[in-house]
């Protein structure tokens, strides 16, 4: 009987897992039979979203700063001894916005710092604690970062986050290529417009709502649980001969 999406006894982190697209991955994963740690920053919203998954599975919960490289290290230590002693799969799923439309000549430097540290230092410290772990045991695994449909368009007055999210696809790649050699698998997942507290400013304003929804094909916005088949699919062994790709997932958005 074909059941490679059959979850069961595997294990996988998932950083911004307290909400959104983290929360909607989890919730898939949780639901195919795999044992889950969530990450985030806020604690009562991280222990919030540990309640409500804990219906459907086992799942752990971690408070961590994901710009922080010792206390990536630290809750990647934590995470695998609470999942038993290994973890299958891990996605580096959270990432922050731009706090508006920012022009190129008025982005002040830190701006642009407090992007690149969570978008592309967080996936960073998160890899390579999860590539060191697969490597060391010996098991492969699955590497999956989340990124952004502005990776591959052009994020006017956006220009950092567009920058943050095409490094993570490009990181992706590489490692997809380094790190075949031991088994592990490194994808990227790019969102277009979905319903999330990130975007809940732009997607509630009429006026963004009435310029962007006629660019969808699919003439709705996203939703969290948009984003748990692919989950499942990257961290099951249907997926074993895929790596270095990227799955947008925009409904049609970019195509229109």
């Amino acid at each position: 009987m074909y059941k490679p999406f059959d979850l069961s006894g595997r294990t996988a982190v998932i950083t911004g897992g307290n909400g959104g697209i983290g929360m909607g991955m989890a919730k898939a994963l949780l639901q195919s039979g795999a044992q889950v740690a969530i990450w985030g920053n806020r604690a009562e919203k991280t222990e919030k979203a540990r309640e409500e998954l804990s219906a459907l599975g086992k799942v752990h919960a971690f408070v961590c700063d994901v710009g922080d490289e010792a206390a990536v290290d630290r809750t990647f230590a934590q995470s695998v001894e609470a999942l038993g002693g290994r973890v299958d799969a891990c996605f580096a799923n959270a990432g922050v916005s731009s706090k508006g439309p920012t022009p190129i000549h008025q982005m002040a430097a830190e701006e642009f710092r407090r992007v690149m540290r969570i978008n592309v230092e967080g996936v960073f410290y998160t890899f390579r604690a999860a590539a060191r772990h697969m490597i060391d045991g010996g098991h492969g695994g699955s590497l999956v970062a989340t990124a952004s449909t502005a990776a591959i368009e052009g994020a006017a007055r956006n220009s950092h986050y567009g920058a943050s999210k095409g490094a993570v696809t490009s990181y992706c790649r590489a490692l997809a290529v380094e790190l075949a050699r031991h088994q592990i698998r490194v994808n990227s997942i790019l969102p277009g417009w979905i319903v999330t507290e990130m975007t809940e400013r732009s997607v509630g304003d009429d006026r963004f709502a009435s310029a962007v929804m006629p660019r969808i094909p699919a003439r709705r916005w996203g939703t969290m649980d948009d984003f748990g088949g692919v989950a499942v699919y990257l961290a099951s062994d249907a997926a074993a001969y895929t790596t270095g790709e990227q799955f947008v997932i925009d409904g049609g958005y970019t195509k229109f």
